[in-house]
């Protein structure tokens, strides 16, 4: 049995990830593709949880310790708005949309963490915070290439673009080819109804 590479994730309805990517259009003129590895837009999605390399075998208990956890936390709203980089402005290495969420995102994704660590999943050193990605920073970018950056970020601005509803967490393989990663949903765990 092989490995796949896999994660676990919230999906945004495709007429978000459309208006998002007509948002940021302006940010994809300024950097363009040479600088900028930008996310297809209806891969633009909530990450909860990398796992990484999984074995086939270990389906069948990822799909039960997600819909374990899934039945412990309500559905509720997350908002879509504001534009930024990680680690931070000086050194972009993310470009991401930003998420205003509720506490039950923040409790959802340490639950799901805590029990990935107990199937012998790494845990995560660096805190949660919830935001799309739309674009990795290649690693050829020069000094100047960041300023261009920080500066495209600073003149395009987001605004609240709208809300989604998180009502399930899915797992996700994600295979690496030549046009970029292409998702494809394993399984699906349900949130309870609010």
């Amino acid at each position: 049995m092989g490995l796949l590479r896999a994660f676990l994730a919230a999906e945004l309805p495709i007429s978000l990830q459309d208006l998002i990517h007509a948002s940021t259009a302006g940010l994809h003129q300024a950097l363009g593709d040479g600088l900028i590895r930008w996310v297809p837009p209806h891969n633009v999605h909530l990450t909860l949880k990398f796992l990484g390399d999984v074995s086939s075998s270990s389906l069948d208990l990822i799909r039960q310790m997600l819909l374990t956890e899934a039945s412990h936390f309500a559905a509720f709203d997350v908002q879509v708005e504001g534009l930024g980089s990680y680690p931070n402005s000086r050194r972009p290495r993310v470009l991401w949309v930003g998420l205003n969420a509720p506490a039950e995102l923040a409790s959802l994704q340490r639950a799901i963490e805590a029990a990935a660590a107990r199937l012998g999943y790494e845990s995560e050193e660096r805190g949660f915070s919830p935001h799309l990605t739309i674009g990795r920073v290649r690693q050829s970018a020069s000094p100047a290439d960041l300023q261009k950056i920080r500066m495209a970020l600073e003149e395009n601005r987001l605004g609240l673009l709208g809300s989604a509803r998180v009502d399930a967490i899915h797992l996700f393989k994600s295979e690496l080819r030549p046009e970029g990663s292409e998702y494809s949903r394993l399984f699906s765990a349900p949130l309870l109804e609010s």
